[in-house]
């Protein structure tokens, strides 16, 4: 039987620091919403057979009518998410325990990321079907600098050692399975990525080719910049 991949896709947050009336996800740009954006991505790769969106309560019923207004039939379920980034993740990775099997993959996508080419999402399926995992990651560039106040620096951090990972991330099933249940056991709700809780268990992460223009939209600067992605080619955005 051949592995397929399937979507989470997070939805779940409020967007408290873009300081809107509505979720973040859900502000229009360019005619669709952000979420749609996104969701057209995968909808669009051959690679990927189904999406589970994890949605804040709220909005599922305006989400629902939005999977069918822009004809996103890969959109095959829609749950609730959780209280914080993990527990949405695990929501979804739990939903999908009795309909997909251990040896399938999961990509774990930001909603509020969506810039991604399909070169990425390629990229984050076919390293993950080598190595179990994947994270799309870029080399870090600027300096960082360690701080215990964020008011001052005491020491510099070797660049030559730090990768930038984000989502999309792709993970075995099994290995997602497992690892979240033991998240649960241990009343353990604060990984903010997949990736780290696997490190936490012990397991090694594997890099993915990212794009710096994988953005996350956070603030209404994020919002003008993303606008102005839009406007350029997809091959320029992934080389």
């Amino acid at each position: 039987m051949s592995m397929k991949n399937y979507v989470i896709l997070l939805a779940g947050g409020v967007g408290k620091r873009m300081q809107t009336d509505i979720p973040k996800q859900f502000i229009v740009v360019e005619g669709r919403p952000i979420l749609v954006h996104t969701a057209e991505r995968f909808q669009c790769n051959p690679q990927i057979e189904s999406i589970v969106i994890v949605c804040v309560a709220e909005w599922i019923d305006n989400l629902r009518s939005l999977v069918e207004k822009y004809s996103l039939t890969k959109v095959r379920w829609i749950i609730e998410g959780g209280s914080t980034g993990h527990d949405s993740i695990r929501n979804g990775v739990f939903f999908l325990k009795d309909k997909i099997d251990s040896d399938d993959y999961i990509v774990v996508h930001d909603a509020v990321r969506p810039i991604l080419p399909q070169k990425a999402i390629d990229e984050v399926i076919r390293v993950s079907h080598e190595k179990g995992n994947a994270s799309s990651s870029i080399a870090c560039h600027p300096p960082i600098v360690y701080t215990e106040d964020f008011e001052s620096g005491i020491a510099d951090v070797d660049r030559e050692h730090v990768m930038l990972t984000a989502s999309p991330q792709a993970f075995r099933y099994g290995l997602a399975l497992k690892c979240y249940e033991k998240a649960e056991e241990e009343n353990m709700h604060n990984f903010t990525f997949t990736s780290s809780l696997l490190i936490h268990c012990g397991e090694r992460v594997y890099f993915a080719k990212g794009t710096t223009s994988n953005i996350k939209i956070t603030t209404k600067e994020d919002l003008a910049l993303f606008e102005a992605l839009l406007k350029v080619p997809e091959e320029l955005l992934f080389s």
